[in-house]
């Protein structure tokens, strides 16, 4: 068990996600940063679906209820295990007793605390992914709060031996304030001038405060619109179409000096322009994302896409070797 002793800024159980139910108006939840997640389960000798906790910016102090392994990955908090420093992107054991002291982070917005055998939650269709908007998942449907106490599984045979083991610095995110951002073109962006998607591709656009799981809403270009009429029912202006259902990643143009990026906890459709979709490893690259950062967007084909899904999967792959000789 884990019991909260401060939550930290913004806190929840997640895994990989709710496959499968979008449609029903269910977006899929889970890890905004997937590829940190992946390699906090892998560093504890977990599959990499086990559901650990999300923190966002602070992590908090938790106090651990039995012996275990675990290991932090993603935006660098700074974290202490009992007062005595503890590194993230490396398995550490945890002791009965042993407190936990998670910081705030200067680099990147979510980190993840994973523990051999995971987080014990019950399933909702199919997940232990917190989504707070219907609350559902996770712990009670909602983020930690002080005193809630936490089940987790009794750790995997062999997790004792993954203690030590560490991420080589060539696999560690850089969380840098500037990112590429990789899009296939496409949707509803016919909409879109010429000048429009020279000025969405030219022009390097800025995290709004008004960021979070459910979007990303940047602004710094201006994209205009074709000007044709909207069809009936779709309202009054250009950045307007019929209703449809939105892909995670979907970029939204609701005006044309704003755009909106979908990210886990999405809406599941509505009717503004959307010019294409953020690809699904750049989505980890978002949600590190702090306000104030900036970004350009890069188009891409979708084979170039799919190739880039390929590389992400070898890359995974070669981490877990590279783990498993350690």
């Amino acid at each position: 068990m884990i019991e909260i002793k401060k939550p930290g800024l913004w806190t929840t159980v997640q895994d990989m996600g709710r496959l499968g139910k979008y449609h029903l108006g269910v977006p899929p939840s889970g890890a905004a940063d997937k590829y940190s997640f992946m390699i906090g389960n892998m560093l504890v000798g977990n599959p990499v679906e086990f559901a650990a906790l999300e923190m966002t910016l602070i992590g908090g102090v938790m106090q651990f209820k039995k012996n275990t392994v675990a290991a932090l990955t993603g935006a660098p908090m700074k974290a202490y295990l009992n007062q005595q420093p503890i590194p993230f992107w490396e398995a550490f054991t945890v002791k009965e007793g042993d407190v936990l002291t998670i910081q705030e982070c200067r680099k990147g917005v979510k980190s993840y605390l994973c523990v051999s055998g995971g987080i014990q939650v019950r399933d909702v269709f199919g997940s232990k992914s917190t989504y707070e908007a219907s609350k559902i998942g996770g712990f009670q449907g909602r983020k930690l709060e002080k005193g809630d106490c936490l089940e987790i599984n009794e750790p995997l045979p062999g997790a004792a031996k993954q203690a030590g083991k560490s991420l080589p610095l060539e696999y560690t995110p850089s969380f840098d304030s500037f990112q590429e951002l990789r899009v296939t073109l496409g949707l509803t962006g016919y909409l879109v001038s010429d000048e429009g998607l020279k000025a969405f591709l030219n022009s390097e656009w800025k995290v709004s405060v008004e960021s979070n799981r459910v979007a990303y809403r940047y602004t710094g270009g201006k994209v205009s619109f074709t000007e044709q009429r909207p069809p009936f029912g779709a309202g009054e202006s250009f950045s307007n179409v019929v209703d449809f259902a939105y892909p995670i990643g979907s970029i939204m143009l609701p005006n044309e000096e704003e755009l909106i990026v979908l990210h886990n906890d999405a809406t599941t459709g509505g009717g503004f322009v959307t010019i294409g979709t953020v690809i699904s490893q750049d989505l980890d690259l978002i949600a590190q994302s702090r306000p104030q950062s900036t970004c350009r967007f890069t188009a891409v084909t979708v084979d170039q896409a799919m190739e880039a899904r390929k590389e992400r999967r070898e890359k995974i792959k070669k981490i877990e070797t590279i783990l498993g000789r350690q």
